[in-house]
């Protein structure tokens, strides 16, 4: 395999990795990053400890999917972590697809006041 050949293959995959991702995305409530890791996760713990040697961070997520093109299972129930660098959570925004952006409701109806 050439070189150019082996990077077509990893490139294959990180596309089929980030459809999957844009496939599953609504169906969680959270993405979490650490410094190893991206995941979506639809329960998440983070327990900051103190140790003599310096603080980490103890994640615990559950009903969970990971961001990893080597992975062959990537939903996981339990998932926990712990890190000694940054841990980013985000709720994810689930928005109606029915919504209008910026509509300000139902419009009243009869005449309008002076």
């Amino acid at each position: 395999m050439s070189a150019e050949e082996l990077e077509n293959f990893e490139t294959d995959l990180e596309l089929q990795l980030y459809r999957e991702y844009r496939d599953v995305a609504g169906l969680f409530q959270f993405v979490v990053e650490t410094d190893r890791r991206f995941y979506l996760a639809n329960s998440v713990r983070i327990e900051p400890v103190e140790t003599k040697n310096g603080l980490y961070f103890d994640v615990e997520l559950k009903d969970a999917w990971v961001w990893d093109v080597y992975r062959s299972a990537r939903f996981v129930k339990h998932v926990h972590v712990m890190s000694f660098k940054d841990v980013n959570v985000e709720e994810l925004a689930h928005t109606d697809p029915f919504s209008v952006s910026g509509a300000a409701g139902p419009v009243p109806e009869g005449p309008a006041a002076p």
